[in-house]
């Protein structure tokens, strides 16, 4: 039994225009939300959706995940840049170096991506939305792993990397130095135990790989707010 994972979700002030920028970017279609929120689907084997989620707080610091997009060549990796910032999206600088070969920008809300440069070997048939890079420890990795049964596919000197049976994004965790935790995260993962699995077992599941139940305000509703080991939140939804 394992959890199936829905949604990466992102807290907006504003979810209509964040969602038409993502949409521009990476080319997905709108789709249902069954919490009447802004839904996106892949048009690939991503296999998740996006859902932008209103919230009144304010970014602080950096994300702890952001989107890896690759590139095929030089021109490609200049077309995306160009359609980002034509949608609302600013170059900005985290300390990156030039010889890195990647161009670092933030999406109309200030999250940030990073639009890599042809020939990235890691990534190579990741497609275009390659990685979710997340700041985090080798346990998060492990814990991640075991609880959407996606196989590790990379576990180096702390840094380790997981990615669903049928393909799509990796998920990456960069190792120590892993950043303190200020606030609540703004992009967040939506899980659910597959049909006919107990949502309160699933949740008992996670607690017994190191995952806990907290409290950030949410009133009476219908899925279960936990954080991984690293502290990070992430909601178990009913059975789908």
């Amino acid at each position: 039994m394992t959890s199936q994972l829905l949604a990466l979700c992102f807290d907006a002030h504003d979810p209509l225009r964040l969602s038409h920028f993502w949409a521009g970017v990476l080319g997905w279609e709108p789709a249902d939300d069954p919490h009447d929120a802004i839904s996106l689907a892949p048009n690939d084997d991503t296999g998740f959706h996006l859902r932008f989620v209103g919230s009144e707080e304010r970014k602080a610091g950096p994300n702890q995940t952001h989107f890896d997009l690759t590139s095929t060549s030089p021109e490609d990796q200049r077309r995306t840049v160009a359609t980002a910032l034509e949608l609302g999206a600013r170059h900005i600088d985290i300390g990156q170096r030039p010889e890195e070969g990647h161009v670092v920008l933030a999406d109309p809300e200030g999250n940030e991506f990073c639009v890599l440069g042809a020939g990235n070997t890691f990534l190579a048939d990741c497609g275009f939305l390659g990685a979710l890079a997340s700041d985090g420890s080798q346990e998060v990795g492990y814990f991640w792993s075991q609880a959407l049964g996606w196989p590790l596919v990379w576990d180096q000197d702390e840094e380790t990397a997981i990615r669903s049976p049928h393909g799509g994004p990796k998920i990456t965790w960069g190792g120590p130095p892993v950043a303190r935790k200020v606030g609540k995260n703004r992009l967040h993962f939506d899980v659910a135990p597959p049909a006919g699995v107990d949502q309160q077992a699933e949740v008992e599941r996670l607690v017994s790989l190191g995952a806990k139940r907290i409290d950030i305000g949410q009133s009476d509703v219908e899925w279960v707010v936990m954080a991984d080991p690293d502290g990070n939140e992430f909601c178990v939804m009913p059975p789908r």
